[in-house]
C-alpha cells in the first residue's frame, strides 16, 4: 500500500517540480486534469465490479459518475477553447501509476480489496487537492480553466470526506 502512495506523490510531485520549473501550460493542465480523472474512473470501475461492501461499491460507483462528468466539461472546454490537451511527464505517470494501482488492486480480494481501493482513494484525492490548489488553479491562464477547476475542486473534497468516511471502518480488515 505505501508503493501506491509513493506512486501517487511522485506523480503529483512532477506537478509541482514542473510548476516551479516554469509551469505547465494550459494545453498541459488539461492533460493532467483529464488523466488524473480517468484513473479514478478506471479505479472505480473496478471496485464497482469488484468489491462485495455496499458503501465500497457505492463509493465506487459515485467516483465513476463525478469524475465522468469533470472529464465531460473539460473536453466541452478544451473544445470550445480549440486547445488539444498536450500529454506531458505529469500526465504520463499519473496514467502509469493508476495502471500500477488497477495491477495491485487486481491481485485483491475481498476486505483486502475493498481497503486497498478506499486508502488509494484516500491518498490520491489528498495528492490532487495538493496539485489543484498549488499547481493546477494558480497555474492556469485562460481565465475559462481556471474557473472549471475551481468549481469541480468542492466535488473533489467531498469524495476525499467521503472516503475517509468509509475507510475507518475498513482498517482492522485484510
Amino acid at each position: 500500500m505505501r508503493m501506491i502512495g509513493v506512486v501517487i506523490a511522485t506523480s503529483l510531485c512532477l506537478t509541482t517540480a514542473a510548476a516551479a520549473a516554469e509551469g505547465p501550460n494550459d494545453a498541459q493542465i488539461a492533460a493532467i486534469v483529464v488523466t488524473a480523472n480517468q484513473v479514478d474512473i478506471d479505479a472505480g470501475r473496478l471496485a464497482a465490479s469488484r468489491s462485495h461492501t455496499k458503501e465500497v461499491k457505492e463509493f465506487a460507483k459515485r467516483m465513476i459518475v463525478d469524475h465522468t462528468g469533470v472529464n465531460k466539461s473539460a473536453v466541452e472546454l478544451v473544445t470550445k477553447l480549440k486547445v488539444t490537451p498536450q500529454d506531458n511527464p505529469t500526465s504520463q505517470s499519473l496514467k502509469s501509476g493508476g495502471d500500477q494501482n488497477l495491477r495491485n488492486l487486481k491481485g485483491l480480494g475481498g476486505a483486502a480489496f475493498d481497503k486497498a481501493y478506499v486508502d488509494h482513494e484516500v491518498a490520491y484525492h489528498e495528492q490532487v487537492l495538493d496539485a489543484m490548489d498549488n499547481v493546477l488553479i494558480p497555474g492556469a491562464k485562460n481565465q475559462e480553466l481556471k474557473a472549471l477547476l475551481v468549481k469541480v475542486r468542492p466535488a473533489f473534497v467531498a469524495h476525499l470526506e467521503h472516503a475517509k468516511r468509509i475507510q475507518a471502518p475498513l482498517a482492522g480488515k485484510s
